[in-house]
C-alpha cells in the first residue's frame, strides 16, 4: 500500500497519486483509525473510566500517530476528530449544532471566517498561559475565544524547471501574471469553494484595492487563467511540478515546496517549486482553535487548548499540514526552516473587512471572472 502523504478536502494523496476517499473508502478508515489513536486506558482502567473529547476540524488537519496518543495517556481521554469538509462548511455545520454541540473544540477557523465565527457566538473565552509564548500579531481575538494555532502565506507557486528550460523568468509579482509571456500558464482556485483561492482573492484586493482588484481579474481572465474548484486539481491535475498538467504557475503556500523535498523519492538540494514572496504578493492565513460553548468536558478541553499550544504539538505541524506553528519556542524541522518561506510584507484585508464584504467579493468575482 502507498504510503499516505497529504489528505486535503476529500482526496488521499499518496507517494505517487491522488486517490478519491469514495472510491477507496478503506484507506479511509485506515487513516480515521489511526486519527483517532484510541490508546488513553493504560492496563487495568475500565472502559467507563475514559472520557472521550471530541475536535471537529476541517479535512486537511493531520498529525502523527504518536501525538494525540501522548494527551491521552497523560489525561486517560480519548480523543475523537469529526472532519467536517473545508474550513467554511465545517464552520457551517458548527454554527447549526450551536444548540447541541457536536464536539467539545473546533480546529480550522481561519481568519477569512474569524468574524463570522465569532459573531456566531459558538465559543466561549479561554485565557491560555501558553499564549504566552505566541507572537501578539497572531492573537486576532483580543477575548481569546479563538486561539492561533497555525500560519503560512498563500501566494503563487512555480515550476523552477519549466522557467529555465524555457528561458522565461518566473513571475516575480501579481501583475507580471497578464503579461502576453505568461498567457496560458496560471492555474487558480475558486474562492467560493476553496480556502487558498479566497485567500488569493484577498491578496488582489489587498494589493489592487476593492475598487480595481476586478480589472486585475478580468485581464487575468483575458489571458486565459484556469480556475478549478479546490487546491488538489490545481496542484496535483494542473500543476506541471507536481502532475503531468501544463500550467507552471500556481496558488498554494509560501510553505508548500518543503513538501517537494520531504516526499521526493530521492534526495534533493533543493526544493524543484519556488514561492512568490514578494511585497504585496501573499495573504497571510492563520488558523484557530476554540472551545465550543455547551461542550461536555471543558476542564480537558482546556488541557487540550494548552497541549496543541505547546512545544510537542507544535512541533510535529510543519511536516504534518505544511504550516508555520505560532509557538515562537517550536523548533522547525530542518527540511521545513531551509525550504519555507514567509512574504516579506503580506497584504493586509482586516477580519472585520472580510466579515462584511466577503459574500460580494466572491460574487462580483464570479460574474467577472466565471460567466
Amino acid at each position: 500500500m502507498k504510503k499516505v502523504i497529504l489528505q486535503r478536502d476529500g482526496f488521499f494523496l499518496f507517494q505517487d497519486e491522488v486517490i478519491p476517499m469514495k472510491k477507496y473508502g478503506i484507506y479511509f478508515f485506515i487513516l480515521a483509525l489511526s486519527l483517532t489513536v484510541l490508546t488513553g486506558c493504560s492496563k487495568g482502567c475500565k472502559p467507563d473510566d475514559i472520557k472521550v473529547i471530541t475536535i471537529m476540524t476541517h479535512d486537511s488537519f493531520s498529525i502523527s500517530e504518536g501525538i494525540i496518543g501522548i494527551f491521552e495517556k497523560e489525561n486517560n481521554v480519548n480523543v475523537r476528530f469529526i472532519k467536517s469538509g473545508d474550513a467554511g462548511a465545517a464552520l457551517n455545520q458548527a454554527i447549526l449544532s450551536r444548540e447541541n454541540p457536536l464536539a467539545d473544540i473546533f480546529y480550522g477557523v481561519d481568519n477569512t471566517f474569524m468574524s463570522r465565527a465569532l459573531k456566531a457566538g459558538i465559543f466561549v473565552s479561554y485565557d491560555s498561559p501558553l499564549l504566552s509564548a505566541v507572537d501578539d500579531r497572531f492573537e486576532l481575538d483580543t477575548e481569546h475565544s479563538l486561539l492561533p494555532v497555525d500560519y503560512s502565506d498563500i501566494c503563487l507557486n512555480y515550476d523552477k524547471a519549466w522557467f529555465k528550460d524555457r528561458g522565461i523568468a518566473p513571475p516575480e509579482s501579481l501583475e507580471d501574471l497578464i503579461k502576453p509571456e505568461y498567457k496560458g500558464l496560471s492555474v487558480v482556485e475558486n474562492p467560493a469553494t476553496s480556502s487558498p483561492g479566497l485567500g488569493f482573492l484577498l491578496a488582489t484586493i489587498g494589493h489592487f484595492g476593492s475598487e480595481h482588484y476586478l480589472d486585475y481579474w478580468k485581464e487575468l481572465r483575458k489571458n486565459d487563467v484556469l480556475v478549478t474548484d479546490g487546491w488538489e486539481d490545481a496542484y496535483w491535475g494542473q500543476f506541471s511540478a507536481a502532475s503531468e498538467g501544463v500550467r507552471p504557475i500556481v496558488v498554494s503556500y509560501a510553505s508548500s515546496p518543503p513538501a517537494e523535498v520531504h516526499f521526493s523519492q530521492k534526495p534533493l538540494d533543493e526544493a524543484p517549486t519556488a514561492a512568490v514572496t514578494a511585497p504585496g504578493t501573499s495573504f497571510r492565513q492563520i488558523e484557530f482553535v476554540g472551545i465550543l460553548k455547551g461542550c461536555k468536558n471543558p476542564e480537558i478541553a482546556r488541557k487540550l487548548i494548552d497541549f496543541m499550544l505547546d512545544k510537542t504539538f507544535q512541533e510535529d505541524i510543519p511536516l504534518q499540514m505544511f504550516v508555520f506553528p505560532v509557538n515562537s519556542k517550536a523548533r522547525l524541522p530542518e527540511v521545513f526552516a531551509r525550504h519555507a518561506r514567509l512574504a516579506e510584507e503580506p497584504v493586509k484585508v482586516s477580519p472585520e473587512d472580510i466579515a462584511q464584504n466577503r459574500e460580494q467579493w466572491i460574487e462580483a468575482w464570479t460574474i467577472n471572472v466565471l460567466r
